[in-house]
């Protein structure tokens, strides 16, 4: 019969000394306004908006590998050139992640941890919008992944190149 001891089976289930745990999702901030209204439940013209979404994630260490993570949105409507509804949302969660070498913490906090906070902002927004009266809005799934990789490609092409000695 072969007996492990704890340490023997973590290293066999690939313990690498990384942690992730999420330690709290809450909504931090939201705002809605809908300046048309009343007079555009009243408008008999077809509902024809043009929306806008626009979304920016932020991190910071809180200490003891714990970092807050918020991810903004703001998503609005314009109906015949003016706004219909306006929606402002800031979801954040406290995340303790640790052993992680600098690239891929900033992977982690740039991507996977919006990725994770995505799902409660689009509820919170779609919420808000029927709680005004208004039509059905489904905020589709945004890749977080690929919004990170142009991230990091501008702040590439952004930074000078380093200086060669001849």
């Amino acid at each position: 019969m072969n007996e492990q001891t704890p340490d023997d089976q973590s290293a066999v289930a690939g313990n690498t000394g990384q942690t992730f745990e999420i330690s709290k999702i809450y909504l931090k901030d939201m705002s809605f306004e809908s300046p048309l209204a009343p007079r555009l439940f009243a408008q008999k013209s077809d509902w024809r908006p043009e929306f806008n979404v626009q979304l920016n994630a932020e991190s910071k260490p809180l200490g003891d590998d714990v970092y807050e993570v918020v991810l903004s949105l703001t998503v609005s409507a314009e109906h015949q050139q003016q706004t219909a509804w306006l929606v402002e949302i800031k979801q954040a969660g406290l995340f303790k992640i640790g052993g992680f070498e600098a690239k891929a913490l900033g992977h982690m906090l740039g991507s996977f941890c919006p990725s994770t906070l995505f799902p409660f902002a689009r509820e919170a927004v779609a919420d808000l919008i029927g709680k005004g009266g208004l039509p059905s809005f489904y905020l589709a799934p945004i890749n977080f992944d690929a919004l990170y990789a142009q991230h990091m490609e501008t702040l590439h092409s952004r930074s000078p190149a380093p200086e060669t000695k001849q």
